[in-house]
């Protein structure tokens, strides 16, 4: 299908290499039209954030919840009403082949990480450390060492970066030994 200009004449042709014969259409003349769209976008809070209304300036915070053009704001504790959403908290645990000796491995820790504090031993079974008030450091037994933490983005980035650490510190040790 193409369109052919004879003679200040638009035709447009719609052959299709068939024996039956091709058929020629005058071509219509289309008005140029113009659509204008708002791009501003309004988004209602509904149950918990609804409650109270904001003032000018004041920061909502809250889940954006797109649903059939349109949005809502709700609060976390609202998300499983008003969707079928849901959250929950996951606490992640690893244990890591580690002979070496505890005290050098809080040592080293502190040397790279600025929050590093031993915790009592009534808390914990054995001697234990937080590193950034997030994930928490066990001695298990001569060869073990576990890393316990409840997983949020900022968590996740300091236990993979104490895993590492351990795993550097070990690489050392038994390139020395």
């Amino acid at each position: 299908m193409f369109m052919a200009d004879i003679a200040g004449v638009r035709v447009l042709y719609t052959g299709d290499y068939s024996r039956e014969e091709d058929c020629h259409l005058c071509a219509v003349e289309i008005l140029q039209f113009s659509l204008y769209f708002n791009s501003e976008k309004m988004a209602k809070t509904i149950r918990r954030l609804a409650e109270k209304t904001p003032e000018v300036g004041e920061t909502v915070s809250g889940f954006l919840v797109k649903k059939a053009f349109t949005y809502q704001i709700m609060a976390l504790d609202d998300l499983h009403v008003f969707s079928q959403l849901s959250t929950e908290n996951i606490s992640q645990r690893i244990t890591i082949a580690y002979s070496g000796a505890f005290g050098v491995l809080k040592h080293r820790l502190k040397q790279i990480f600025e929050s590093v504090e031993s915790l009592p031993d009534e808390e914990s079974e054995g001697p234990s450390f937080r590193v950034h008030e997030r994930l928490t450091v066990k001695y298990d037994s001569e060869k073990h060492i576990s890393l316990h933490w409840r997983s949020d983005p900022i968590s996740d980035m300091v236990s993979d970066s104490v895993i590492i650490s351990i795993l550097l510190i070990l690489i050392l040790i038994t390139s020395y030994c």
